[in-house]
């Protein structure tokens, strides 16, 4: 099965079980699932959710419950800014700098910018776990998005930066629906999954494909990369 039709028979499946949750439709889109808070719960029982303090969570639904219990439990959250367009390319989510009452709206997608700063490439610390959304995902740990390259262009960028490296962790949270047996290897600008988190168990992959050392140039067209300044900025001469 390609990638295409593997994200329709996984938005299909959530739809027609009823175990798709808001917003709807599950289609196109990192799908929210009913358990959602309990694969969060679950990542945060492991030990590399325990020694992080600075984690990179994407902003679809079924990864708010893990971006709150990241503040909650006073780590520092770090998202991308919509298609990294801008100069200061991502929102930085202190739990100092927000009140408790706010811990749970400030890392939604319709408030971050409210109580988030943006930071530059410079500004960025060593990212100690990476949470990534997927539309489905093997217990090899390839990993299929919703087909815009974007969690994978992210990882890239942090890679080019020093942000992150070959031993940093990188997790996803997703429903038992999600988790395949016949997706396609990755390609090279895929990053594999180490954890993969459902309500019911936690998959330790020991992944057997490399994850991308770098940006993936020859994948982008000189519009992607004007459009984003940090590209901008690692491009090679």
């Amino acid at each position: 099965m390609d990638k295409d039709a593997l994200r329709e028979a996984v938005w299909d499946r959530l739809e027609e079980s009823g175990e798709a949750r808001f917003p709807f439709p599950p289609h196109g889109r990192i799908p929210n699932y009913a358990g959602a808070g309990d694969a969060a719960a679950r990542l945060s029982e492991t030990p590399e959710w325990a020694e992080s303090t600075a984690i990179k969570a994407n902003p679809d639904a079924p990864q708010l419950p893990v971006r709150r219990r990241a503040l909650r439990e006073g780590k520092t959250v770090y998202m991308a800014v919509p298609r990294l367009r801008d100069e200061q390319c991502f929102y930085e989510l202190d739990p100092e700098k927000i009140d408790d009452d706010n811990l749970d709206s400030a890392p939604t997608v319709s408030h971050v910018e409210q109580y988030a700063d943006t930071v530059g490439p410079d500004d960025l610390p060593d990212i100690d776990l990476v949470v990534s959304g997927s539309v489905a995902v093997t217990e090899a740990g390839a990993r299929i998005g919703k087909g815009e390259g974007f969690s994978d262009l992210e990882f890239a960028v942090l890679r080019g930066l020093g942000a992150v490296s070959d031993e940093t962790t990188i997790a996803t949270t997703v429903h038992e629906m999600q988790v395949r047996d016949d997706a396609p290897d990755p390609d090279a600008h895929d990053v594999p999954m180490d954890i993969v988190v459902t309500p019911e168990r936690t998959i330790r992959t020991e992944t057997p494909y490399a994850r991308p050392t770098g940006i993936d140039w020859s994948a982008l067209s000189d519009e992607q990369v004007e459009a984003m300044p940090v590209l901008q900025r690692l491009r090679p001469e």
